[in-house]
């Protein structure tokens, strides 16, 4: 049997070659991503896609925890996810008031096996929740999607990632969105 690929949280914007799922509409397959366990069986998909819909979800952080478990047991070794979420300090993700968590590149990185174990032999003080969890994702791409406010403010240095980053740090709206994707690691140690 082919391996899944599935859009979670499609809304109205369905994609070929996968299945569409979403709580509210007519997807493919109606089902709340906040209920457990999800319907699919372990190591049966290859790729997830969460366009603006992580943000959404897991309000209260065992739900949250709970949906990254359910994502790790149903993907195979070597499976992507792709997650696009607004950016915490622009104005879209702060005016909505169904945005219920904010979703960082380091807020993902805790579910790394290996970000753990570097934390943990440096004494510092994340939270190692790939360990606490069992799950392992690493974070193979990052791109911050910069806003119009960005490119009005720097239109002669506008591609210079450190400046946005560093200005996003101190000012809010520069950055729209962040676009990331994990890799699933299951291979045995």
């Amino acid at each position: 049997m082919d391996k899944l690929r599935l859009n979670l949280g499609c809304g109205s914007k369905y994609l070929l070659g996968y299945l569409n799922v979403d709580k509210f509409g007519n997807p493919d397959l109606q089902f709340d991503l906040e209920t457990f366990p999800w319907p699919w069986e372990n190591d049966s998909v290859i790729e997830i896609q969460l366009v603006h819909v992580l943000e959404h979800l897991g309000q209260q952080t065992d739900v949250y925890l709970k949906i990254i478990q359910e994502m790790y047991r149903i993907c195979s070794d070597g499976a992507t996810v792709r997650i696009v979420v607004p950016h915490p300090r622009h104005d879209n993700f702060l005016h909505d008031p169904t945005h219920v968590r904010a979703i960082t590149p380091m807020g993902l990185t805790m579910f790394s096996r290996r970000a753990n174990q570097v934390w943990q032999k440096q004494g510092r003080s994340n939270t190692p929740l790939a360990l606490y969890l069992d799950v392992d994702f690493e974070l193979v791409k990052t791109n911050f999607v910069a806003s119009q406010l960005w490119f009005d403010r720097y239109p002669n240095r506008s591609s210079d990632l450190q400046l946005l980053l560093q200005e996003s740090a101190l000012y809010n709206n520069l950055i729209e969105e962040i676009e990331m994707v994990l890799k699933v690691i299951k291979a045995s140690s």
